[in-house]
């Protein structure tokens, strides 16, 4: 591949979607993350001035109860009877219960049509698509923060990241021009809504409405769906998106037939377009700094859990500035 398609020269299917399969190749398990190559990085290196770093995971167990029905993780310490040593084991441990990684096998376009052509049965089996390719590698960029937090309560004084607040793609450009940055091939979207910190601060009852395994019942902010949004973030070049929220999209998701593939926007970023998507990061610490002195550029570097076959994984990620 000597450049990569617009947006509006991929191939249109039925639906109304674009499909960026084979773009890097016919038997590519990576797909956006192809972008962050060794120049990339190089430059994206520049973006360490201070020596500044921040975890951006959250704890294992922050999420209690887990949501979308998933299980809490459970934490037992293995007291090994010398009084010297001891280890320790996590059980219920989903991979995809705190900040997290999908991986291009976590949702297909549709039934059976994963990235890149691979099968329900190949991602069963961990032969296509899982997170152990992204894992032999890592994951390495430029991280932009996109303060839409910032923004709303700029603009309008009152803003709520538990309630269904759609960000378009005039308020990401709003945000990134506040940020004085432009997108360059290769670089992380850190979509800072304010969500997780909006939910550390709640009470247990908002908490446990979130275990809902009904994601049509629950609220957050987050990216708006439709055609534009997936040209924006093809055209800026973007390899992945990170956000502070359940699922960098906003809530509810309309996952039914009806609404495919546009309602539930997973199906076409990380089924056709090959995006790699993060959720519920811990952002609120950097995002902060990034506004106290106005610079929104960091190298983001994670190294996502090595589990053959794996579908998800932790965030495991880290921004320097």
């Amino acid at each position: 591949m000597n450049q990569r398609p617009r947006y509006q020269d991929l191939p249109q299917l039925p639906s109304g979607a674009r499909s960026g399969w084979h773009v890097f190749g016919d038997d590519d398990q990576v797909g956006l993350v192809n972008l962050q190559t060794s120049d990339r990085v190089l430059e994206a290196s520049g973006a360490v001035v201070s020596g500044e770093v921040f975890a951006l995971s959250a704890e294992v167990g922050l999420i209690n109860p887990a949501m979308f029905g998933r299980r809490r993780p459970r934490h037992l310490v293995v007291d090994e009877g010398t009084g010297c040593d001891f280890d320790d084991v996590l059980d219920d441990f989903n991979p995809q219960a705190s900040s997290q990684w999908d991986s291009l096998a976590h949702v297909g376009y549709a039934r059976d049509m994963f990235y890149n052509g691979a099968t329900a049965a190949e991602v069963a089996a961990g032969r296509r698509n899982t997170i152990d390719h992204w894992a032999r590698r890592g994951i390495v960029g430029r991280g932009v923060v996109i303060d839409v937090e910032a923004l709303y309560l700029g603009r309008d004084g009152v803003y709520d990241p538990g309630e269904t607040t759609r960000v378009t793609v005039e308020d990401l450009e709003a945000a990134r021009v506040a940020a004085g940055v432009e997108w360059r091939t290769g670089d992380v979207m850190i979509l800072h809504t304010g969500f997780l910190g909006w939910y550390v601060d709640a009470d247990q009852g908002v908490r446990d409405r979130y275990a809902s395994p009904d994601m049509t019942a629950l609220t957050s902010a987050g990216l708006d769906r439709g055609p534009t949004m997936l040209e924006y973030l093809w055209d800026a070049g973007l390899s992945a998106v990170v956000a502070d929220n359940p699922g960098v999209e906003a809530m509810p998701f309309d996952a039914g037939q009806d609404a495919w593939p546009f309602g539930f926007l997973h199906h076409c970023l990380i089924g056709q377009l090959g995006m790699a998507l993060g959720e519920l990061w811990w952002l609120r610490d950097l995002a902060h700094v990034c506004r106290r002195d106005g610079r929104h550029e960091t190298l983001l570097v994670s190294a996502p859990l090595h589990v053959a076959g794996g579908i998800g994984s932790p965030a495991n990620a880290i921004a320097l500035r």
